[in-house]
């Protein structure tokens, strides 16, 4: 249960950074047609109240009786601290929920993540501590961000030059202390621009590779660690730069020796993984990626709270996330022949050698023409625990037709075919695979994510799919109001 916990308010403290300010998006990528209509969502970022003791829901349909454990989810839960607000949707408080499910029968809890920046707020009853869109001045605490750079001894002036560190955690503690003791750096990568390091989420990993995505999304840590002089919040100092490629690092995850080789692919946006496997000296990595850098750039709470005309104009200058493979050749040497397509003829996606130290990728789509309808797709989940770094066939998401998931999709790569989950006004959030006792195939399990209603007053729920035929089995209502929420991660009991 304690690491458990510890995945997810790590997952929660990386989102809470991962929107930035940046240019349109429909230059140099594909044309979707704006949406009219949308409905109202403004309750999604609603504060609530926690719920710390356990309390019961209403069962519609049958939950199996084999699914016990605890179902976690993360997510901002409080937007106003006494008089002020917060900007950004990721700036809210963190809260933590738990369905715990055992012999049909599921029960709910939440409770607020105690940390520094709550304590401080809740203590002065104000907003102390600046987040990722919201500074406050003075602001007598250090945020997230000035305690990262704090760490770091940056000669010559202030951003002298930045390098991303591939840092591998033992698997277990022995004793008490820090999350992260024990911990040693595999790898250390120069970043391309000095003084603005690329952003990143997450990264892939195969059974023998980190792969480490430098995308074209720039930090300037000079405007970051400048912040509360200038006035202006950290998402100021995000930016696109649509002149620089994306590179794929990989680091050998025994050695921590980088590759000489850069895979180098035109300029994308990235923020989940899907998978990544070695197969017949390649790498496959799939991932759900967009061709500019604006990706959540609009997801400020005032624009969440839009309704009509305004609403679709905050959503039409979106751009469409898709999910695509990059197939990366591994035994590239002094032989390898230049200008011509190293790949197999069974993908699409192609690697052609440039120069002495660079492959030039370009993609393949994972999806048919039916997806863009549903918007594209992210929060990306698969069958983790039997086929993470291993070939694979299915895969789970979100469909955005809205500003965040209105459907639930699954994804058979072997037919590229879809099958969807959807119901008016419900909004599903990140889905997660747990499988079946015994199971013997891929999708053998069942679905669940947290459904928000924010049309009805306490009717949000936990929904159970049967991942096979992707029908609804049964649903768990929550007698209180849930915030949409970002990712999340199933305990089984032992």
């Amino acid at each position: 249960m304690c690491c458990m916990i510890k995945f997810c308010l790590l997952k929660c403290l990386l989102i809470f950074f991962s929107a930035f300010k940046m240019s349109k998006c429909r230059k140099n990528i594909t044309h979707f047609t704006d949406v009219h209509g949308l409905p109202s969502i403004e309750k999604i970022v609603r504060s609530v109240e926690e719920t710390p003791e356990p309390i019961s829901t209403v069962i519609t349909g049958n939950i199996p009786e084999w699914i016990n454990g605890s179902f976690l989810r993360n997510g901002p839960g409080k937007f106003e601290i006494g008089n002020q607000k917060f900007n950004h949707w990721f700036d809210g408080m963190a809260l933590l929920h738990q369905f715990k499910l055992s012999n049909g029968q599921v029960t709910y809890k939440s409770r607020f993540l105690s940390s520094d920046s709550y304590k401080a707020n809740k203590e002065h009853n104000r907003i102390v501590v600046s987040e990722f869109g919201t500074i406050t001045m003075p602001d007598p605490c250090k945020n997230f961000f000035q305690r990262f750079l704090s760490r770091f001894e940056l000669p010559g002036e202030l951003a002298g030059y930045s390098r991303y560190n591939i840092i591998r955690v033992p698997p277990t503690k022995k004793t008490a202390g820090e999350t992260l003791e024990g911990a040693t750096v595999l790898c250390t990568i120069p970043s391309v621009d000095k003084s603005k390091p690329s952003y990143y989420h997450s990264f892939a990993m195969s059974e023998n590779y980190v792969v480490f995505i430098e995308q074209p999304i720039k930090m300037d840590l000079l405007k970051i660690v400048t912040s509360k002089l200038t006035g202006k919040s950290i998402s100021h100092s995000f930016s696109w730069d649509p002149k620089l490629n994306t590179i794929f690092h990989l680091i050998h995850k025994q050695t921590g020796e980088l590759s000489s080789i850069k895979y180098i692919a035109k300029p994308l946006s990235t923020f989940h993984q899907i998978n990544a496997y070695e197969e017949d000296g390649f790498l496959i990595l799939d991932m759900c990626a967009s061709d500019d850098g604006q990706a959540i750039a609009n997801y400020n709470i005032q624009n969440l709270r839009k309704s009509g005309e305004d609403l679709d104009e905050v959503y039409n200058t979106l751009c469409r996330v898709f999910p695509r493979r990059f197939v990366l050749p591994l035994n590239v040497d002094v032989d390898t022949p230049y200008n011509q397509n190293l790949n197999r003829p069974s993908s699409t996606a192609t690697a052609v050698r440039i120069d002495k130290t660079k492959v030039f990728c370009t993609h393949e789509d994972l999806h048919g023409e039916d997806l863009h309808q549903y918007g594209g797709l992210e929060f990306p989940q698969i069958n983790y625990a039997k086929y993470n770094t291993h070939p694979y066939r299915y895969f789970y998401g979100c469909g955005f037709r809205h500003l965040v998931g209105d459907t639930l999709i699954k994804m058979d790569l072997q037919e590229k075919h879809m099958k969807v989950w959807e119901q008016p006004g419900l909004y599903p959030s990140e889905p997660v695979f747990v499988p079946s006792p015994n199971a013997t195939e891929e999708d053998d399990g069942v679905i669940m994510s947290v459904v928000i209603t924010p049309n009805k007053d306490r009717s949000t729920f936990l929904l159970v799919l049967d991942a096979k035929t992707f029908e609804e089995l049964g649903r768990a209502a929550v007698p209180v109001n849930i915030p949409y929420g970002f990712h999340g991660t199933f305990n089984a009991m032992t």
